[in-house]
């Protein structure tokens, strides 16, 4: 069934020390995003880039979470913008940028579909707080914030607390989990699909495994983050990790997510086209995004 997508670009490099990102929005555009959906029989509408502050005019900060006054004026605008989709129908499509925009875009799903799912496939947890980050990059906070963990500027972007309870979330793909956080992760009892469970069962297997999480779910939100892939086959992210999916494993977890009639709103994150080799990976997040809306083989 066609749909009516409208996309926007979140030009973030605050949540975490690697410039680059920032021009992931504009990496994936030139990849030929609109093109691929257009092909599809569907429509869209490109909102353009939200206004973003650049590190280099930030004051210097060596906190417990980096940036975190700027990222969260940042979310709360990814928010309030977001919430047209709700009302409209639309299919958003949010290009990054840093992991950390998702705080924004699940608030604002989650404003009208409260009891959706979110499935998110990263190499890393995202589940740190300001009080165990070895880092204190806000990127790797993102998910906990979302459950309610953290700062309050995170926790309480759109509506105050929890956004998501844990067992709304099925993380995957993951391969890299900080000490503390994969304490945190078992305290919550998140659903995590770990690289090995991808080798042992097979991707059919793990994607399906996800989906019957969600099975009581009319809705799900794809949070899409790059480096869940191997980079051999994506090295354009920021924070690469070996072992991660291959072009295959990711464009049959994109089909499996297809069929499902779920996905109804994605992020699409970390691409930093710097690291990337000929725009390889912005490429494949567009092959990516064409096979979760209909592209098929046959």
């Amino acid at each position: 069934m066609p749909r009516h997508f409208r996309i926007f670009g979140v030009p973030m490099d605050l949540g975490q020390r690697r410039r680059g990102v920032d021009m992931g929005p504009s990496a994936i555009r030139y990849a030929g995003l609109h093109d691929q959906l257009r092909a599809l029989g569907h429509t869209l509408t490109d909102s353009g880039n939200l206004s973003v502050p650049l590190p280099e005019n930030e004051p210097p900060d060596n906190s417990r979470a980096r940036h975190l006054h700027s990222i969260a004026g940042v979310c709360w605008d990814i928010y309030q913008q977001a919430l047209v989709c709700g009302e409209s129908g639309e299919t958003p499509i949010f290009l990054g940028g840093d992991h950390s925009l998702s705080i924004g875009t699940v608030s604002a799903m989650t404003a009208y579909a409260p009891d959706m799912g979110v499935l998110w496939v990263d190499a890393h947890g995202d589940f740190n707080t300001p009080d165990i980050t070895p880092s204190g990059n806000v990127h790797g906070m993102a998910l906990a914030a979302l459950m309610g963990l953290g700062a309050p500027e995170l926790t309480n972007i759109g509506r105050v607390g929890a956004k998501l309870t844990p067992a709304q979330a099925v993380l995957f793909g993951v391969r890299d989990l900080d000490a503390q956080e994969r304490v945190a992760l078992r305290e919550a009892n998140v659903l995590v699909i770990t690289m090995r469970d991808v080798d042992e069962m097979g991707m059919a297997a793990a994607a399906q495994k996800a989906l019957a999480h969600f099975h009581h779910r009319v809705r799900i939100h794809l949070s899409l983050d790059m480096d869940a892939l191997d980079p051999t086959e994506a090295p354009g992210v920021g924070t690469p990790v070996p072992g991660g999916l291959s072009y295959r494993e990711a464009h049959l977890l994109m089909e499996v997510l297809h069929d499902s009639h779920k996905v109804n709103s994605i992020d699409v994150v970390e691409i930093n086209p710097i690291l990337d080799e000929r725009n390889r990976t912005a490429k494949l997040a567009v092959e990516l995004v064409a096979s979760l809306f209909g592209k098929s083989i046959l």
